[in-house]
């Protein structure tokens, strides 16, 4: 995106609390019933927001959580302290997570058995939470940002160094760290799902890409939408290929969703999973697109001569990456180069090395 469309984009993006963040452990009423609290996170990335609705189920009155922070300690003792200062005296009646990853759905156990209340998710990114957090899946599939199995992926495409090859397989067990475990049972939503919150009806927008099946959140009414990480007002979500499907295209699986927000109003306030919420979503859309628009360009450009997806890394990635960094960007290279594959703009060779090159068409 040229920088007089960017300067226009980033115009269109409004933060209607402006500066304001809620301190942990405390909340920000944002619309009538809807809450907003952060939880750390010990990444680059070092903060998820969660929300609070008031809800009312079977005549008991109380509290529906979105989303859960990853399981440790410190987050443990954010929610404690939320308890005791933000709920009113009310129970937590359940739990809705809107897709698999660590930060939202890692504390989902400890909190439904601590407040005997049903987890709510998509049933694919269910199965996989819980594959991923037992000791078997986190070695075999690889976590989402690297596992034992990662390793072998992400050496087929080009990242060799032997040092990073360990690093990467120390870390099968990444996932079960931060995830546990999952409730036992769980009620599964499902896309166009209305659900009944305090006597408001939210719908279920599925996006794919990030995640397996991501459940955002949409509530007429209040005019609000939870949007998880499928739109975040100032990063790109994180959009990458794993071990477990390696010819998946789940670039052009986001982008297609992205779409799936347009029918909404240009005022839906954003609750994002990451940054502050705002309006704009509209223009943020486009200016997502146009990202991956230019994200696509360097990679077919790059792929003049045949390039590993190693190589691709520093023409998406200007910056300096640590391990945990680099895994994700091998799994977004891996994303722009299928997704050019799959539209017939790239060719793939697996060379005698063993490692698959890419070169245009």
């Amino acid at each position: 995106m040229n920088t007089q469309n960017q300067s226009r984009a980033e115009s269109a993006i409004y933060y209607p609390l402006g500066e304001a963040l809620p301190d942990l452990g405390s909340t920000i009423e944002l619309a009538p019933g809807v809450r907003w609290l952060r939880m750390k996170l010990p990444f680059a990335l070092d903060h998820i927001n969660l929300w609070l609705l008031l809800d009312e189920i079977n005549g008991i009155a109380g509290w529906t959580i979105v989303d859960c922070g990853i399981a440790n300690d410190e987050t443990r003792a954010s929610w404690e302290k939320i308890f005791a200062t933000q709920l009113d005296g009310l129970p937590v009646l359940r739990v809705i997570v809107t897709h698999m990853h660590p930060d939202h759905v890692g504390l989902s156990q400890w909190l439904c058995e601590k407040w005997n209340a049903p987890l709510w998710i998509s049933m694919t990114d269910y199965l996989t939470a819980q594959w991923l957090s037992c000791k078997e899946g986190g070695a075999a599939i690889g976590a989402r940002a690297g596992g034992g199995g990662s390793a072998d992926h992400f050496q087929k495409h080009g990242l060799t160094t032997p040092e990073d090859l360990e690093k990467i397989r120390a870390r099968s067990n990444y996932y079960s760290n931060m995830v546990p475990g999952v409730p036992r049972q769980y009620r599964r939503i499902l896309d166009g799902e209305n659900i009944l919150i305090g006597g408001r009806q939210w719908q279920v927008i599925m996006g794919y890409g990030h995640a397996p099946e991501h459940a955002s959140l949409y509530c007429e009414s209040l005019g609000v939408l939870i949007s998880g990480d499928m739109l975040l007002p100032r990063i790109s979500t994180n959009v990458s290929v794993y071990d477990a499907e390696p010819d998946g295209d789940p670039l052009g699986l986001y982008l297609d969703s992205l779409d799936r927000y347009l029918p909404l109003p240009e005022d839906t306030l954003v609750l994002p999973s990451h940054g502050k919420p705002f309006t704009g979503m509209k223009p943020r859309i486009a200016q997502l697109k146009a990202h991956h628009d230019e994200r696509l360009a360097d990679t077919l450009g790059a792929c003049k001569k045949p390039a590993t997806a190693r190589e691709i890394v520093p023409v998406l990635f200007k910056r300096e990456l640590d391990i945990h960094q680099l895994t994700f960007a091998m799994g977004e290279a891996i994303a722009h180069l299928n997704y050019l594959l799959r539209r017939g703009k790239l060719r793939r060779q697996l060379c005698d090395d063993g490692v698959l090159r890419f070169s245009e068409v």
